[in-house]
């Protein structure tokens, strides 16, 4: 069975910066996109950032020119690099990997950005 497993997250001071990684296991396939999400306390879980294809990168309004997404040299790994935190960053973030189709979710990883 495939898994997705999110690392990474923790408590940052606002202006610093965090690396989430994220990694599926269990499939010979490999991911044909790569996405993070994140749902604050409270909210709907949003769009942070995706990665498609060829490296094709897509950002949500908030995070543009700080946050950037890539993808791993080991198959099906997808990291975000978040850059100048602020409080309003805080959040669990979920990564989703396209596997075959299949549409397959972490169990997220907390970021909180104290000010």
């Amino acid at each position: 069975q495939v898994q997705v497993a999110e690392s990474g997250g923790g408590l940052v001071q606002a202006g610093g910066s965090l690396r989430l990684s994220c990694a599926a296991s269990g499939s010979i396939y490999s991911s044909t996109a790569m996405a993070w999400y994140r749902q604050a306390a409270g909210k709907q879980r949003e769009f942070v950032a995706g990665i498609v294809g060829g490296g094709v990168t897509k950002y949500g309004d908030s995070v543009k020119g700080r946050f950037t997404v890539s993808r791993g040299r080991a198959t099906n790994t997808v990291y975000l690099q978040m850059n100048n935190l602020t409080p309003e960053d805080t959040a669990t973030y979920f990564c989703r990997q396209t596997i075959r189709g299949h549409e397959l979710w972490g169990q997220g990883t907390q970021v909180t950005v104290s000010s």
